[in-house]
């Protein structure tokens, strides 16, 4: 396992660099949403709104859904910067997101925070319902409160808890169209809360020093590798079984069992090949633990398009 030296984990954050247009200021506050994040929440949350319309989801409902869905994550990211400035400037991995060059000030991500977070609330409750509002303003709070500000310093089982946070779009979008919740969208929460652990996981694991850095207990810093390996391949077994427990559920086409199957078999084979590749002597980036994490980036995104296909094959 390589370990850093000192100089390596005390190396400065880079420089300042302040906005010098209009257009890089306006670029700086877009990075603080973290629009990559938002796009994996967004590709849970439409195919959620064909499953529970039963086919095309209005659109008008839809585009609301998605619009004021964005500025509700965009509010939690903002914000998750504002409380993580300090950590992120210790790790290579987010040392150049916008509070760790100082190209936004704290008070302007807070309030830029609080302001998303506030439109996304009264955009949901007047174009939908007030059930979307209070479930997006649910998520914003739990990630910002309980896993940024409580879990996340604190314990190892903090992605656990704090991906709750990341599992409410599948809820919004049935919130969105229906104005009530089921056991469908309870599944599919499932399949996300499963997800989370060995997808943050195996990042960790190839940012391992980073974490130890900043002094974040992420399972890889503080366990073994084979533990973290195992406790992925736990969940991931348990992301599968979740998935195709949406077919009796939801009453689906054989369809959406067929693709789930499928790609469940393909994300189990790539994480266990993470303990084959450890049992056979190799450690650390030689595990090639981004290949599960682009791998399950992939599941995610396929597995939630049959969501939103199958519907239109009944």
């Amino acid at each position: 396992m390589t370990v850093l030296t000192n100089r390596q984990t005390t190396a400065p954050a880079p420089a300042a660099e302040p906005p010098r247009t209009i257009g890089m200021l306006v670029k700086a506050y877009i990075a603080l949403t973290k629009p990559r994040i938002i796009e994996l929440l967004l590709i849970t949350t439409l195919p959620v709104m064909f499953l529970a319309a039963g086919g095309l989801p209005p659109l008008w409902t839809s585009v609301s859904v998605m619009v004021f869905g964005t500025l509700s994550a965009g509010s939690a990211n903002a914000l998750n910067c504002y409380v993580d400035r300090d950590i992120d400037q210790k790790m290579r991995r987010t040392r150049r997101r916008p509070l760790a060059r100082h190209q936004v000030s704290p008070t302007g991500a807070l309030v830029f925070g609080i302001v998303l977070g506030v439109l996304s609330l009264v955009g949901l409750w007047l174009t939908t319902n007030w059930l979307a509002a209070m479930l997006s303003t649910g998520a914003i709070l739990f990630y910002v409160i309980v896993y940024s500000m409580i879990l996340k310093r604190r314990t190892a089982q903090n992605i656990v808890w704090g991906g709750i946070a990341g599992c409410m779009p599948v809820m919004i979008g049935w919130a969105g169209i229906t104005g009530r919740l089921d056991w469908a969208p309870l599944v599919l929460f499932g399949v996300v809360f499963f997800w989370t652990p060995p997808h943050t996981w195996t990042l960790a694991m190839r940012y391992k020093e980073d974490y130890a850095a900043a002094e974040v207990p992420m399972l890889p810093v503080v366990a073994t590798e084979r533990r973290v390996i195992l406790e992925s391949i736990a969940y991931t077994w348990a992301t599968v079984l979740c998935s195709l427990a949406l077919w009796p559920v939801a009453g689906t086409t054989l369809f959406y069992p067929i693709a789930a199957g499928v790609l469940g078999a393909m994300c189990l084979w790539e994480v266990h090949r993470l303990l084959a590749r450890l049992n056979s002597g190799k450690s650390g980036v030689d595990l090639r633990p981004m290949r599960f994490f682009h791998w399950s980036n992939a599941y995610l995104a396929l597995l939630f398009l049959a969501v939103a296909i199958d519907p239109l094959l009944s």
